[in-house]
């Protein structure tokens, strides 16, 4: 399939009105040119407001949440809900045929327990891609919300990350998309890094260049280039617009 693009968005984002508007209006002129487009989301701010009006503790271990049943009824709620449904219904009203899917839908994402101490938090295992294929045939944008499967019937959490680099990977996707708030990788200068490699990458790790909530961020691109996809990216709204960002690729 030509110019297939996956792109990644957080919640944290989400969250910012006019964030929401630049980005439903960036894909929106991507698909209008003929872009094939994949939209994974997140939704951490959502699920924590909304477990804080349940008076749901919410507790965190090695930057993944803490998800027992009832977080993980939340995390349903928020996450193929609110936030998923918000989405389709802007991205529509810009003309886009979105549809608003989760990782339970027809199975379309399975996965796997992560680790027993984190609850009902997984890892994605298989992607069925031909559904998705069978979406953007009919001219459908599919919004993608992460609660999948599990092998065992039980529905996981899973962060959107994994889910965007399993979707990409299946899907043979021609570019994966981190949307950030920043416009890529920056070197000690401030300036943009317009490609790094993975042996690159770690040295600026290493070195401090990259520091901060960036690491995850870059870690989480090589994560997806092991996987499978062919190129990764790191960008802002402006960079998905302009074509710029950091490019990872094999």
């Amino acid at each position: 399939m030509s110019d297939l693009q996956v792109i990644k968005v957080g919640g944290n984002e989400l969250d910012d009105s006019s964030f929401m508007a630049q980005l439903v209006a960036t894909l929106a002129g991507l698909a209008q040119r003929g872009t094939k487009l994949v939209l994974v989301h997140g939704g951490g701010k959502a699920l924590t407001a909304l477990l804080s009006a349940l008076q749901i503790e919410t507790r965190f271990q090695d930057g993944l949440r803490v998800t027992d049943a009832r977080t993980r009824d939340a995390a349903l709620m928020a996450l193929s809900g609110l936030t998923n449904k918000q989405l389709v219904a802007a991205l529509t009203m810009h003309g886009v045929d979105a549809i608003g899917l989760s990782g339970l839908d027809a199975g379309l994402i399975r996965a796997e327990r992560l680790n027993p101490t984190l609850g009902f938090v997984g890892r994605p295992t298989h992607v069925r891609a031909e559904l998705l294929r069978a979406c953007l045939a009919q001219g459908w944008l599919p919004v993608i919300a992460p609660m999948s499967l599990g092998e065992d019937g039980e529905i996981y959490n899973v962060n959107a990350d994994h889910v965007a680099g399993a979707v990409a990977a299946a899907m043979n996707a021609d570019l994966l998309t981190f949307v950030t708030n920043v416009p890529g990788v920056l070197d000690r200068g401030g300036e943009l890094l317009p490609e790094l490699s993975a042996a690159q990458a770690e040295a600026l790790i290493a070195d401090g260049t990259i520091s901060g909530g960036m690491i995850p961020k870059v870690r989480t691109a090589l994560e997806a280039l092991s996987a499978g996809v062919g190129r990764v990216r790191i960008t802002n709204l402006e960079g998905i617009a302009n074509h710029a960002g950091t490019i990872f690729a094999r």
